[in-house]
């Protein structure tokens, strides 16, 4: 089991970026439709941490738990 993290998703954004803090804040492109900025926020994630990272809790809110998996 992974490290569970707390983060906010901010869907329509300019421009694609994690910043740091607490929560952890992921900016995305993507509408919130149809778990479009979900799949965009796991994506950008997994190459900020450089593993893999799935979500946990809060798919239809914009405070999500996710689960970094570090090998």
């Amino acid at each position: 089991m992974g490290k569970i993290i707390r983060i906010k998703v901010i869907p329509g954004s300019r421009v694609e970026e994690v910043i740091e803090g607490e929560p952890l804040v992921v900016k995305v492109r993507e509408p919130p439709e149809k778990g479009k900025a979900n799949k965009t926020a796991i994506k950008l994630l997994s190459k900020h941490f450089g593993c893999k990272v799935r979500l946990v809790g809060g798919w239809a809110s914009r405070l999500k738990l996710i689960e970094v998996e570090r090998e």
